[in-house]
């Protein structure tokens, strides 16, 4: 039989060694005061990037019911007379005439844009033909310049058409300038939009124009309520394309201006004899129509900008 093993007496500090802790992954909750600091900032940015554009509009609705010598003594004092005249003294004085020049103008834009941006866009996205890409970086390449580079060009362009202070001249360049961006942004929307249902409208004998506008058309209608509402501000907002091509050419050639146009003329014309609450009310006839509607789609446009991203 062998010898029973002997206990040697351990050398040194007896105490094993604790064992390694594992610290494992980095929980969410474990970022909790992260999260919160950051939440923080950015609804503090947003609330502060709101009074900066709220308290201005609040400002130029409250001083159209002033008078000159309220503004002139405190101009962020309260009004002390609340009286709609002013907004009639405005629209008499020429407001009105070029609010409806502006409304005449998008009504044929605006549409005209959204036909041929979006047929455009359509082919450009659905189609696979030899120059493709080389037209639909040519359409976005027009997004690149300013407008200033070809005001001269552009200018005498009209000019040799016998356009210049005319409706359908504006409109013409209001659509060419718009045109990039709504290819653009269209040209994404078609993208995203299912083969299977082009392929299925194409077996049943549809031809591409009934396909085009009762198949993908109507599936593309968030995408086109939001640049449609982005080319209405933007078309409504224009000052310097109307300013170059919208002045009258002879002493009989009648004023057609818009309301950017309108309210410049507008302050001219006073001179001397201010009437700063005209102005204020002319400003505000001409910025309620617009917040009305992108308050009025605010969700359609949200949706048209995301729902590219979540098919």
């Amino acid at each position: 039989m062998s010898a029973p093993l002997k206990a040697t007496a351990p050398t040194g500090d007896s105490t094993p060694p604790p064992p390694p802790v594992s610290k494992g992954p980095v929980r969410p909750g474990d970022r909790r005061g992260e999260g919160v600091v950051l939440n923080v900032f950015s609804h503090g940015f947003l609330v502060l990037w709101a009074v900066l554009i709220v308290l201005p509009l609040l400002w130029l609705v409250l001083s159209s019911f002033k008078t000159d010598a309220q503004i002139g003594g405190s101009a962020f004092g309260w009004p002390q007379n609340w009286d709609l005249g002013v907004f009639s003294r405005a629209w008499e004085k020429g407001i009105g005439d070029y609010f409806l020049n502006t409304v005449v103008v998008l009504v044929f834009s605006v549409p005209l844009t959204m036909l041929l941006g979006s047929m455009a866009a359509y082919v450009l996205a659905r189609y696979e033909f030899w120059g493709n890409r080389f037209l639909y970086y040519f359409f976005v390449a027009g997004a690149m310049f300013p407008v200033f580079l070809a005001l001269v060009p552009l200018f005498f362009m009209v000019k040799r058409l016998d356009m210049l202070n005319t409706y359908q001249g504006l409109v013409l360049v209001y659509v060419a300038y718009s045109m990039p961006f709504t290819v653009f942004f269209m040209h994404a929307f078609f993208r995203t939009l299912p083969t299977a249902v082009f392929e299925a409208a194409v077996l049943d004998g549809a031809s591409h124009t009934r396909t085009f506008f009762q198949v993908m058309l109507p599936m593309a209608k968030p995408g086109l309520l939001s640049v449609g509402i982005f080319n209405t501000l933007g078309q409504w907002n224009q000052y310097i394309l109307p300013t170059v091509l919208m002045q009258p050419q002879s002493g009989d050639d009648p004023e057609r201006y818009v309301l950017t146009q309108g309210l410049i003329q507008l302050q001219q014309q006073q001179g001397y004899a201010s009437d700063l609450p005209v102005l204020f009310a002319g400003v505000t006839i001409a910025m309620v129509p617009m917040l009305v509607v992108y308050l009025s789609f605010q969700r359609q446009v949200q949706a048209g900008l995301t729902s590219a991203t979540l098919k």
